[in-house]
């Protein structure tokens, strides 16, 4: 077996869902305004690549340092529970000091992109699905990311300043939602691997 469509968009759906990078929009106008901007091409190379070798060598990496997906996860938790308070109480948590051109990596392309839950459905399709089909629907997930990246100036202007911001509390809510689901689900297992 190989190309099949129906693998394609069933896998494209999922990490679509999983990746929603619609719903971050108000992170990625956000993260526009501070030092290096971002630059489409480079956080659609860097997230497909990275997600592309988890899928080769996820689990023979994460034996390799002793880590698990449930360690990801608390840990992908804790930076979008970061970027949530950001966006609920107008602080700011990430003052980047590093080189202005990486300064979008954390927390655009991890955890929001490139986290725990993506991790762990690429290594879940591997069992429904051809590698072929899954490496397709990622790189058509990813098309998606920089269309949207490409694009962000235009959804600006589209919502203008007052809609922005009431995405913004709205969607700072839904992800801190998401960081307590992410830590609550996961501190559990962590913590009996510790007993």
């Amino acid at each position: 077996m190989g190309f099949n469509l129906r693998e394609i968009l069933s896998a494209f759906m999922v990490l679509f869902a999983i990746i929603d990078i619609v719903g971050s929009i108000p992170i990625i106008i956000d993260l526009q305004k501070k030092p290096g901007g971002v630059p489409p091409l480079k956080i659609s190379l860097i997230s497909f690549t990275l997600l592309v070798a988890f899928f080769f060598l996820g689990d023979g990496v994460l034996a390799l340092f002793g880590v698990n997906i449930s360690s990801f996860a608390v840990a992908g938790a804790i930076v979008i529970f970061a970027v949530a308070a950001e966006m609920i109480f107008d602080i700011e948590v990430f003052r980047y000091k590093g080189p202005a051109e990486v300064s979008s990596i954390v927390p655009l392309v991890f955890p929001l992109i490139v986290g725990a839950g993506s991790f762990t459905t690429m290594l879940s399709l591997k069992a429904e699905f051809q590698t072929i089909n899954i490496v397709i629907a990622l790189f058509l997930n990813i098309l998606v990311v920089f269309v949207v990246l490409k694009g962000i100036k235009r959804i600006e202007k589209l919502i203008g300043h007052a809609g922005i911001y009431i995405i913004r509390k709205f969607f700072g809510i839904i992800l801190l939602a998401i960081s307590v689901k992410l830590f609550t689900a996961n501190l559990e297992g962590l913590l009996n691997q510790l007993k």
